[in-house]
């Protein structure tokens, strides 16, 4: 990354795609996790919210604010790619310290979600809210709006996403992510939206042989062909890895017996 502005890399990792090509974005939980996908060759990682907290301790939702950010700030530190940090919805932080959080975090981007306590955000309100973040960040760091219509029983939700998704971006939202959408709602999405629509590709399963696959949802390539410009996998990954360690530790159980 020497020599190139991180948030303007992150930017143009978005813009220079190919039709039916994804930017993936893996999510690293903590420093040792973020430099093996670094390795791996990814241009650009981001952290989850719910597999920082598992790393620290929390349940999803229940990690304090300095933890998050501190967690953030040192995978940052391990990687020499763009690093985007899902924030949840900023702590209950004002606009100006979350922009200072990020900026000490050295995080280039950031997920913000338009609901609190699994209740959805009037749509103004999150504008206004999304506004004032991007007003205290700058025009650099790149700001991904998620719209959780889908994951809150709205009535209409293509109809929400999209409504609540052109608010967004008119409030200076560089790219919207309706989480949990199906893939003719995200096809939607992508052709009547502006931005880079993030698609949720589900739980990783690594076979021991032949191509990673997910399951209880969309792949990556299915995402991409979808109009999606961006795919992350939420707290998928992490996930999958305290799985790998939850049998290591069964295995390691049963031999003592």
């Amino acid at each position: 990354m020497s020599g190139t502005d991180p948030a303007a890399r992150l930017r143009e990792l978005h813009r220079d795609r190919e039709p039916g090509e994804a930017l993936v974005l893996p999510g690293a939980w903590d420093a040792a996790g973020a430099r093996i996908f670094a390795e791996a060759g990814f241009t650009a990682l981001a952290t989850p919210s719910a597999g920082v907290s598992a790393s620290l301790g929390y349940a999803d939702g229940e990690c304090p604010a300095e933890e998050m950010f501190a967690a953030v700030a040192r995978i940052v530190r391990a990687v020499e790619v763009p690093v985007s940090a899902d924030i949840e919805r900023g702590y209950g932080l004002p606009p100006r310290e979350i922009a200072e959080r990020l900026r000490d975090a050295g995080a280039v981007g950031c997920n913000l979600e338009d609901s609190v306590a699994d209740e959805l955000v009037a749509t103004g309100e999150q504008a206004a809210f999304l506004a004032s973040v991007r007003e205290a960040l700058g025009p650099g760091p790149f700001v991904n709006a998620r719209v959780d219509v889908y994951l809150r029983g709205a009535e209409k939700p293509l109809e929400e996403a999209l409504a609540r998704g052109r608010e967004y971006v008119e409030a200076g939202a560089d790219g919207v992510y309706p989480i949990g959408a199906p893939l003719d709602d995200l096809t939607v999405l992508a052709r009547e939206l502006s931005v880079p629509v993030n698609g949720l590709a589900r739980e990783l399963k690594l076979p021991l042989d032949g191509p990673a696959r997910t399951s209880g949802g969309p792949s990556v390539a299915e995402l991409a062909a979808a109009g999606c410009a961006r795919v992350t996998f939420g707290g998928g990954l992490a996930a999958r890895a305290y799985e790998g360690v939850r049998e290591m530790a069964a295995q390691l159980r049963a031999g003592f017996r």
